[in-house]
């Protein structure tokens, strides 16, 4: 009786444990493993704005690249986790940064699916095609823009010669990984009469889907039947 009383603690114990470091996992990372029967999926939220090499307000909502990069090598050297689903509702932020995420989840072996919640704008998209398949909530809104130039410009050729390669390759990496053809999507980023202060498009649910650029509208139980269904398929 003792013996089994005490296993019993021990067990409670560890699940205490367990449910203590997913908790501080979320809280910290946005992230967390899930486990449903012999299905084991990493999430990962990416939130507010992307943080790169500065540090943003400590008010601020961000996703920081330099948590999410070695959680994504963690993934992919994991022998059980089986595949990733990524959560977006992001502003944008720094795009070496959140491009950089996008190149490490389009190199992973495992399954993944994304799904955009409220919005995945300017260099949000990348993130959202990056997966091996994406969703899009019918009321979830893509802004597609060109590469914006704040703070202190210098202004010689090679300044906009810079800007123009970091365009052209955040515009290869969408057209690699989508359907949407370069010349539509650098229309897109050029449209003038659609937003007051700014040129660029904005594309809400089905419409992502009708420029190819997300592949279906849907919400968090399509994506994970889509995923679970992928990870099947791979074992």
């Amino acid at each position: 009786m003792y013996k089994t009383q005490n296993v019993k603690d021990q067990e409670e114990k560890k699940t205490e444990e367990q449910q203590e470091q997913r908790d501080k996992q979320v809280e910290e990372f946005g992230q967390l493993t899930l486990e449903e029967g012999d299905t084991k999926i990493h999430l990962l939220n990416i939130i507010g704005e992307i943080e790169g090499h500065e540090c943003l307000p400590s008010n601020s909502k961000t996703t920081k690249y330099e948590h999410v990069i070695p959680q994504l090598a963690a993934l992919e050297d994991s022998k059980n986790t089986q595949g990733l689903l990524v959560l977006i509702n992001t502003v944008g932020g720094d795009v070496e940064s959140g491009l950089a995420i996008a190149e490490m989840i389009a190199s992973l072996s495992k399954p993944t699916v994304s799904l955009v919640l409220g919005g995945s704008h300017s260099i949000g998209v990348p993130l959202a095609v990056s997966t091996d398949y994406s969703f899009i909530v019918p009321t979830g809104t893509m802004m597609i823009h060109p590469v914006r130039m704040t703070g202190l410009i210098i202004g010689v050729a090679q300044t906009f010669d810079y800007f123009q390669k970091i365009q052209d390759r955040i515009a290869g990496f969408i057209t690699a990984h989508s359907k949407i053809s370069e010349e539509r999507l650098l229309k897109l980023m050029l449209e003038t009469g659609e937003l007051t202060k700014d040129v660029g498009s904005v594309l809400v649910g089905s419409q992502a889907v009708e420029e190819g650029i997300i592949n279906e509208v849907g919400g968090i139980r399509e994506a994970f039947e889509k995923l679970r269904k992928m990870i099947q398929e791979s074992s």
